[in-house]
């Protein structure tokens, strides 16, 4: 089925698709149907066999969500407390003041619903599509080549971005950093500029390789450009369309009259 994904839809279909249900995850404001979506984009992954490759991003998801719920419960809205007040008259200079609010804490679980669903969701097109699939998808929903290209360029660079952050944690660890692995937060938030820099400087000289290169073969003198492959939408991309847009509505009346 993960072979499917990747031949039989047309790369048009699955970027209205991405967009189509990205724009799904924000609109709706249900925690029960956030989760549900959630729950749907993780079985979907499953299905199609897109692997969850990188356990230190869902950690570093998981430390999001978590603030997230905690900003909304101590400075969200809402007139419905968990305790309040949070000091009670008695405590010093504090006293009476703050609350937890349950309204909050809904509020807090829907977003970060929605970022984990938008993280299972968004590798099931960016693995099951190659950049070059993207670009011409792009341009034929009628954006500029160029604007493609930029957008396919990020899609390739952010690999390169891993390997070379890696590269540069494995030089700091030789030369007896260990603030990444065995460090307190603190030391790590310090060891970070040690990161950044090298990979900030690198990005900065690969793009200037790049605009070189792009020069050098004339990149942008054609308005039109040729492709390998020919594009066409099949009647498969637009059931598949059709019943994504059936299914965004349903949700849609579940989310604003139904709950």
């Amino acid at each position: 089925m993960f072979d499917n994904l990747k031949k039989h839809l047309d790369p048009r279909a699955k970027i209205l698709l991405v967009l189509l249900f990205s724009a799904l995850i924000f609109v709706v404001d249900k925690l029960p149907v956030t989760v549900g979506l959630m729950l749907l984009f993780f079985v979907l992954r499953l299905a199609v066999k897109v692997p969850f490759r990188s356990i230190k991003s869902w950690r570093a998801l998981s430390m999001l969500v978590f603030l997230m719920i905690l900003l909304q419960i101590f400075f969200g809205p809402g007139e419905n407390f968990i305790i309040n007040p949070l000091f009670p008259a008695s405590f010093p200079l504090l006293g009476g003041m703050g609350s937890l609010k349950w309204d909050g804490l809904i509020l807090g679980l829907t977003i970060g619903c929605r970022l984990t669903a938008l993280m299972i969701l968004l590798p099931i097109f960016t693995e099951t599509t190659s950049p070059y699939q993207i670009a011409m998808g792009l341009v034929g929903l009628g954006f500029n080549y160029r604007t493609a290209f930029v957008i396919t360029t990020a899609f390739n660079m952010i690999p390169l971005f891993e390997e070379e952050g890696r590269a540069i944690m494995d030089a700091q660890k030789m030369r007896g950093m260990r603030s990444f692995e065995q460090g307190s937060l603190f030391d790590k938030l310090k060891a970070y500029p040690g990161l950044v820099v090298p990979l900030v400087l690198g990005a900065m000289r690969k793009a200037q390789l790049a605009g070189t290169a792009m020069d050098a073969r004339a990149f942008g003198v054609y308005k039109t450009r040729t492709w390998i492959d020919k594009s066409a939408m099949k009647a498969v991309d637009f059931l598949a369309i059709a019943v994504c847009v059936v299914f965004s509505i349903a949700v849609l009346w579940v989310n604003y009259f139904l709950l």
